[in-house]
């Protein structure tokens, strides 16, 4: 329980106080409910660093708006989502999982265990080689349970993480880096469209039921985005600048069935267990009117090359804007810094049209009334 100061107290007890306060936020808040990531490259803050993949953002100009100024495995200019939510639990960003840092009383803030280049699917993003796919980053997040354990006894333990906030992002990269990857994928000759979509719900369900098992109360969760937008499917796919339609058809089929899902798993699990954030309806604001909110082109990113600077990765060597802010797009598939703030808060304050059943903003202000 956080404990407040009283307001009258003589000087010396005063200055013991200060130097007691000072201590306290030196080390991660008790107050702070814990923060759980789960998923691919959008939600991705540096665990790839540690592994031998393709899949990186440890170079420049990646973190160039970072408050260090250095890349640091984020797929961003700067702060990406768990980063920008953090700051709204009134909490320090969560260290990847594989970091070593992830130990003693930084457990208690929680841990990011998404992997960029993962998909519902183990066979997504198998180009990549070496990722946390979701098997693996679930099998961590039973290993940091067990150093919790460890650390503050199985009681206090089982309590932080009931009462934590899970974030978990997927879908994309099993149309992008998969189904769509190479004319006739195996996965495109194995499924029509259709049949695909309601597999991967079917196995996303599986996913979230896991996470439930495992003690997560409170799950936001994304659908994709507009994926015929990304300029890297403008630079592939489009020869007008227009949003491929096959991509836009795959996302349009899979969001509403997994907006359904997460309703029969709140009538199985209880209201609000599940939080589903239209991320497609947030990108789609931009994508349809960038100026509408201080954006100069959505079709544009701002580090890359070729057309639409949507070919191959963000470098040292890639065209780069010089206003970041100007640009939905940072690289050819990932938002800004600003552009994600902006999703954050929709996600955070928006109405049923982008995050239902109630905004996260809802959910915490309900669940501090609770004592959650």
């Amino acid at each position: 329980m956080c404990m407040r100061l009283r307001t009258t107290m003589s000087a010396s007890l005063l200055a013991t106080a200060v130097l007691a306060v000072a201590a306290i936020l030196a080390r991660p808040s008790e107050c702070a409910r814990a923060f759980f990531v789960f998923g691919d490259s959008l939600v991705d803050n540096g665990n790839n660093n540690y592994l031998m993949t393709s899949a990186r953002a440890d170079s420049p100009p990646y973190g160039i708006d970072f408050p260090t100024r250095r890349p640091t495995g984020r797929f961003s200019n700067g702060k990406n989502i768990p980063d920008i939510i953090s700051e709204h639990l009134g909490a320090e960003a969560t260290l990847p999982y594989l970091s070593p840092e992830l130990r003693g009383q930084k457990l208690l803030v929680g841990a990011n265990f998404a992997s960029a280049g993962v998909g519902i699917l183990n066979d997504t993003g198998i180009q990549f080689v070496d990722i946390l796919r979701m098997s693996r980053q679930l099998r961590y997040f039973g290993e940091y349970q067990a150093k919790l354990r460890a650390l503050v006894g199985p009681a206090r333990a089982r309590q932080l993480v009931r009462g934590s906030l899970t974030l978990i992002t997927l879908g994309g990269n099993d149309f992008v880096n998969n189904y769509y990857l190479v004319p006739f994928s195996l996965r495109s000759r194995q499924f029509a469209l259709p049949d695909y979509v309601r597999y991967l719900v079917s196995e996303y369900k599986k996913i979230l039921i896991r996470l439930y098992a495992m003690g997560c109360r409170r799950v936001l969760v994304t659908g994709t985005g507009p994926l015929g937008c990304a300029p890297a499917i403008l630079a592939q796919r489009s020869r007008n600048g227009e949003c491929a339609a096959e991509l836009m058809r795959a996302a349009s089929l899979f969001n509403p069935q997994l907006a359904r899902a997460l309703e029969g798993l709140n009538a199985r699990f209880g209201s609000g267990t599940f939080i589903a954030a239209n991320a497609f309806r947030v990108h789609f604001d931009f994508v349809s009117d960038p100026a509408a909110h201080g954006f100069a082109t959505a079709k544009e990113a701002c580090c890359g090359q070729g057309p639409h600077n949507g070919l191959g990765l963000c470098t040292a060597a890639s065209n780069l804007c010089a206003d970041r802010g100007r640009y939905v797009f940072w690289d050819p598939y990932h938002p800004t810094e600003r552009a994600n703030r902006i999703i954050v808060s929709q996600f955070m304050s928006g109405s049923l049209d982008y995050v239902s059943p109630m905004n996260l903003s809802t959910v915490l202000e309900m669940d501090a009334r609770l004592g959650a």
